[in-house]
């Protein structure tokens, strides 16, 4: 199992991320409120603005209060990889 890190010490597997978003539009606003109606956020900004939205395989959302161009890196992905959709 391949961890990486969110930010302040925190750890998530790899294998288990489906995708890094911004937390900016109004959908994921929601999916964030619903996942906290449903019991399945894990906020690990440690009361920091959110910066980045972890979508995991076990329907879990992961709130990290690091970018995502601090993320990629961590993930083995260069920012030039990020900004090739753009």
């Amino acid at each position: 199992m391949e961890l990486f890190n969110i930010g302040f010490g925190n750890l998530i597997s790899a294998q288990r991320l489906i995708a890094i978003v911004s937390p900016d539009s109004a959908p994921i606003k929601r999916l964030i409120q619903e996942s906290r109606d449903r019991g399945m956020l894990i906020d690990a900004t440690y009361g920091r603005k959110t910066a980045a939205v972890l979508i995991m395989d076990s329907d879990h959302v992961v709130l990290s209060a690091l970018s995502t161009e601090k993320l990629a890196p961590r993930l083995g992905l260069s920012v030039a990889d990020l900004q090739e959709d753009e």
